[in-house]
């Protein structure tokens, strides 16, 4: 076979069994927050019509999204993202939902865009929302649960950046921006993270700004204050256990997209490089627009990518040098049996177990087997030990052995593991 059919396609990837428990790992403990909120897992399906994504993104969505006719001449496409299909289920199910609805969903979407880092055409995706209520309090509640995530992760030096769509209009009328070129506008400010004023005062006069309105734009957003719904929200998210330290009013925030109504954050940790790593925000009338149900919602996207990495950073993972795991050897064909009923008692308590799965290998080749997949313990079952009810147990970090009566095994395993 040519080699080249063996690569994968661009800006799609294959994780090995290292990268991938780091990436299970941040997957549970994601889940176990959203549940610990009340939030529901909700799972929708890879392919949906056309007619339903389509001119929901603007032109550049509608150009990156993956379209093909399915085998029965369908006009289908891949999830481009998981509100639209979101908007399709509230349609279609919502007498059969509470309202208010706590959704989260961790599935992969697709996009055709262009490689590089930090961006993949194949990408999990890992939204939370609550639908069907405009209450700050359910603002401060999506705060809270970012909050919370970020903490329970394990770092300590993130900040919270909140504002206020509503914030960003008044002053773009106060700088006499006109209606037409204000989302265009809110878009190139968006950028004031990565580009320095000069810079973005020279794209806004490209799109056609006048320097007076650009002046007084700039003037506004450095020393605005936030509104009564962000002061509303800043004190339901202290009263949910947000510090007050970390949750910082910033007028200039903007958000890229065009539907948000309101509330806008993003998180950002600090000594990490690649920009933020959650956004979100309010948009009362997305699910309107896509269904024509008036459904008013809040929530955010996590970027699982740079979240991963960021732990990497900062070494949050669990030790991945660290042994565990047991393998339970076969001596010979023989012995296959009571190797067998040792692995079933230990995985019925609770111990995490391998037995190995050929019965003609040498004990050699398994010992080197268990010591490349990084186990901790080598189980021993040979005629001896079988005759006498007993074990040999190797410990693969110390290389210490003793042998072990079969009744105490579980404890001798659970005393260790426990102790290390």
């Amino acid at each position: 076979m040519d080699n080249t059919k063996l690569q994968t396609l661009k800006g799609f990837r294959d994780f090995l069994p290292k990268e991938a428990k780091k990436r299970q790992y941040l997957i549970d403990k994601l889940r176990e927050v959203f549940e610990l909120f009340g939030f529901e897992p909700l799972e929708t399906p890879a392919l949906e019509y056309q007619e339903l994504l389509l001119g929901k993104y603007g032109d550049e969505g509608d150009k990156l999204m993956y379209k093909f006719q399915d085998n029965g001449g369908r006009n289908v496409a891949l999830r481009y993202d998981q509100t639209v299909p979101t908007a399709r289920i509230l349609a279609t199910y919502q007498q059969n939902l509470p309202m208010p609805f706590r959704r989260y969903q961790i599935q992969n979407a697709w996009r055709a865009d262009k490689p590089q880092s930090g961006r993949y055409r194949e990408f999990l995706q890992c939204d939370a929302d609550i639908y069907g209520t405009s209450s700050p309090l359910a603002d401060a509640e999506i705060i809270a649960l970012t909050n919370f995530i970020y903490k329970s992760l394990g770092f300590s030096n993130y900040k919270i950046y909140i504002n206020d769509r509503n914030i960003l209009f008044e002053l773009m009328r106060f700088a006499s921006i006109p209606d037409a070129l204000q989302f265009k506008t809110v878009s190139e400010i968006d950028k004031l993270d990565r580009k320095t004023e000069e810079e973005v005062g020279s794209d806004l006069k490209e799109i056609g700004l006048k320097e007076e309105s650009i002046n007084h734009l700039f003037h506004h957003l450095n020393e605005s204050k936030p509104n009564d719904n962000i002061l509303s929200v800043i004190n339901y998210c202290k009263s949910l256990g947000v510090e007050e330290n970390r949750l910082i009013f910033q007028a200039r925030l903007a958000r890229g997209l065009d539907y948000y109504t309101g509330l806008i954050f993003e998180v950002k940790i600090d000594e990490y490089k690649a920009g933020s790593v959650l956004g979100g925000g309010r948009y009362d009338k997305l699910v309107e627009s896509l269904s024509g149900l008036a459904v008013p919602a809040v929530g955010f996207g996590l970027g699982f990518d740079r979240t991963l990495e960021a732990m990497e950073q900062f070494k949050l993972f669990p030790d991945e040098n660290k042994r565990r795991g047991v393998l339970v050897s076969v001596f010979s064909p023989s012995e296959v049996e009571i190797s067998a009923q040792v692995s079933t008692t230990l995985r019925e308590k609770g111990v995490e177990v391998e037995i190995f799965p050929d019965i003609n290998t040498k004990l050699e080749k398994q010992l080197k087997y268990a010591d490349k997949k990084g186990l901790k313990w080598l189980i021993v079952v040979g005629p001896k030990e079988k005759d006498s009810n007993t074990v040999i147990l190797k410990d693969l970090e110390t290389g210490h052995q003793e042998d072990v009566k079969l009744e105490d095994l579980v404890k001798k395993l659970q005393t260790t593991k426990s102790g290390h």
